[in-house]
C-alpha cells in the first residue's frame, strides 16, 4: 500500500461515540418527538403555512393533525413551492431556503426538488456520524478512522438556481458541511469526486483505492458491486475478496435499495474478512434511521435529526381522516406509510416509503416498501420486499448475483404476467433465465395468497425473466438520467411506456465500455 498516510483519529471519536451513544440511549422517544414536533412549529408561527394553518394555536400532536392534513410532494411543490422557486422565503420556514436536494425519481422518473435547509444537514450530518459511533462501541479494538473512508455518490459541486440557493443531490450538500477530521479522508477527492462521467470515475477511483489504506465503503449496495467487479478487474490479485484489497476494511454502509438480493454476495466478497455491514435509510428529505446493531436487526429511529415522524395505514393515506400514528402509540408489526415534518418546511409530508416497526425501546424499524411501488396490476397485491425476496430466492438458486433488477407486467392475447429484466454479475448459461423464472414463481406463491390463488386459477400467467447483458441498466440510465452513484432503477414499474423503454435499450447487447 503506496497511498497517502492518515492521522488516527480513533481514540478521540470513541471518547465522543461514549458520550453521544449513552445520551441516544438515554433518549425518550415520546418526549424526544413531541419536543421536536413543539419547536418546528413554534418556530415556523409566522410562516405563510403557518399563518395559513394556525400554528399559534397549536399546542400538541392531536391539534397539529388536525390543522394540517398529509400531502404529498407533487401537493407541496404544485401549492407552496412552485410558485416562488426558487426563492422560497418565510413560505414554509422561516428566511430563504438556501439548498434544494434532488431525488433521482425513483417512481416517476422525474427528478424532484425537494427544501432543505442548514439545521437539517446539520442534522443530516449527525445521523451519518451516530451509527459510526455505534460501530466504536461494538468495536473497542476498532481504528476505524486511521484510514480512508470512500463514497460512491456523484459530483459533489453544487449547482446554483438563484442568489443564495443551491441545488444538488443531498450527499453533494452534505460534503460541504462534513467536519474537517472526516472530510479529508474522504475519497474521491477534487476533480475525481466531480466528474461526471460514471463509468470513468469507478475504473480511475478503482486502482486509487487498492493503494489506499480503506477503512470504510459506503454506497448503495448494486453501485458498489459494480465498484468493486472494478477492483478484481484490476486488482491482479487472483482473488475476489475484500480483505485482499482491503485487509484493515471495518464498515461497509449501504442504503438507496433493498439490500436482500445483494446480501449473499457480499457474504462471499467478505469471506476472510473482519468488517461488517450497516445499512442507512436516509432519503432528500433527511436521515431516517440507520442500523446500530448487526444487519438485520432493525434499523434504529432517528430521534435527533429535527424530524417528527407519523405513521399511517398506507390504505387510508387518501382518506380524509386517516389513523395518524406517532411514536407514542405506534405498534410492532403493522406496516404503516412514512409521514415527516422537518426543519426545512415539509409539513407531514409522505415520502412514499412504506416501515414496519421490529422493536420499541429504542424505536427500530424495517423498510418493507414503496407506497407506489406495490405490483396488483391482476389483482395479486405483491409487496417490494417480497419481489425482492423472490429474486434473491431464485439468484440463489442458480449460483449468482443481481446486480440490478427491475419488475413490470405485459399484455399478451392469452392473458398477463410479470416480466422481470435481471442484470446478472456473470456470464450465464442458456437455460438459466428459465430457471429463475420457475424460482420466482414458487417463491411468491410462498409469500403471497394472491399470488398463489391467481397462479392456480390462472388468471396470471408464469412469470418471464429476461438477462440483461452487462451494463444494459447503467445505459438506460446514461441516457434517461445522470448515472451515479445515487440514481436508482425503479424496482416496479407499472407505467407501460416507461417498462418497454428500460427493456429496448437494456436488452440491447453492447458492453459496459460502450
Amino acid at each position: 500500500m503506496t497511498g497517502r498516510s492518515y492521522h488516527d483519529f480513533t481514540t478521540f471519536a470513541r471518547a465522543y461515540a461514549w458520550f453521544r451513544t449513552r445520551r441516544l440511549d438515554a433518549t425518550r422517544p415520546e418526549i424526544a418527538q413531541a419536543a421536536t414536533l413543539r419547536r418546528l412549529v413554534r418556530h415556523a408561527v409566522q410562516t405563510v403555512f403557518g399563518r395559513a394553518h394556525r400554528f399559534s394555536a397549536i399546542d400538541g400532536i392531536e391539534p397539529y393533525q388536525r390543522q394540517v392534513p398529509i400531502r404529498d410532494y407533487e401537493t407541496f411543490w404544485e401549492t407552496w413551492w412552485q410558485p416562488d422557486y426558487p426563492k422560497l422565503v418565510d413560505v414554509c420556514w422561516p428566511g430563504k431556503i438556501p439548498f434544494f436536494t434532488m431525488t433521482s425519481g425513483t417512481t416517476t422518473g422525474r427528478s424532484k426538488y425537494i427544501p432543505y435547509t442548514f439545521e437539517m444537514r446539520r442534522a443530516a450530518i449527525r445521523g451519518l456520524v451516530d451509527p459510526l459511533c455505534f460501530h466504536l462501541i461494538r468495536r473497542p479494538d476498532s481504528r476505524l478512522f486511521g484510514g480512508a473512508v470512500l463514497g460512491l455518490t456523484g459530483p459533489v459541486k453544487l449547482s446554483p438556481v438563484s442568489d443564495g440557493a443551491d441545488a444538488a443531490a443531498v450527499s453533494a450538500v452534505t460534503a460541504a458541511a462534513l467536519p474537517g477530521w472526516l472530510r479529508h479522508r474522504v475519497l474521491p477527492a477534487g476533480e475525481l469526486a466531480n466528474l461526471e462521467d460514471w463509468q470513468e470515475k469507478i475504473q480511475r477511483l478503482a486502482p486509487l483505492s487498492l493503494t489506499s489504506d480503506v477503512r470504510m465503503l459506503a454506497g448503495s449496495p448494486n453501485w458498489l458491486l459494480i465498484f468493486l467487479a472494478e477492483v478484481a478487474r484490476q486488482g491482479c490479485t487472483g482473488t475476489s475478496r475484500l480483505a485482499d484489497w482491503y485487509p484493515d476494511l471495518e464498515l461497509i454502509v449501504h442504503g438507496g435499495v433493498n439490500f436482500t438480493p445483494y446480501r449473499d454476495r457480499f457474504r462471499a466478497l467478505l469471506e476472510g474478512s473482519h468488517a461488517e455491514t450497516r445499512e442507512m435509510y436516509s432519503a432528500s428529505e433527511g436521515v431516517f434511521a440507520y442500523a446500530d446493531r448487526v444487519d438485520g436487526d432493525g434499523l434504529r429511529l432517528n430521534l435527533d435529526g429535527r424530524i417528527f415522524y407519523e405513521f399511517v395505514p398506507p390504505e387510508q393515506l387518501d382518506d380524509a381522516n386517516p389513523d395518524r400514528r406517532w411514536i407514542g402509540n405506534v405498534d410492532i408489526g403493522v406496516d404503516y406509510a412514512l409521514i415527516i415534518t422537518t426543519a426545512a418546511g415539509l409539513w407531514s409530508y409522505a415520502v412514499g416509503d412504506i416501515v414496519r416497526f421490529v422493536d420499541l425501546w429504542p424505536p427500530r424499524l424495517i423498510v418493507s416498501g414503496r407506497v407506489q411501488q406495490g405490483l396488483s396490476v391482476f389483482g395479486e397485491h405483491l409487496l417490494e420486499i417480497e419481489l425482492a425476496e423472490a429474486v434473491a430466492h431464485a439468484a440463489r438458486a442458480v449460483n449468482l448475483t443481481a446486480l440490478d433488477y427491475t419488475v413490470g407486467s405485459l399484455q399478451g392475447s392469452a392473458g398477463g404476467h410479470h416480466a422481470f429484466l435481471v442484470e446478472p454479475d456473470k456470464q450465464v448459461a442458456d437455460n438459466v433465465a428459465g430457471r429463475m423464472a420457475e424460482a420466482i414463481d414458487s417463491r411468491l406463491c410462498d409469500l403471497n395468497k394472491d399470488y398463489h390463488e391467481l397462479r392456480k386459477d390462472g388468471a396470471l400467467g408464469a412469470p418471464e425473466v429476461r438477462l440483461v447483458p452487462p451494463g444494459g441498466f447503467a445505459r438506460w440510465m446514461r441516457l434517461r438520467r445522470n448515472l451515479g452513484g445515487q440514481n436508482k432503477l425503479p424496482r416496479i414499474v407499472i407505467d407501460p411506456d416507461l417498462f418497454a423503454d428500460i427493456r429496448n435499450i437494456a436488452l440491447k447487447d453492447k458492453g459496459r465500455s460502450e
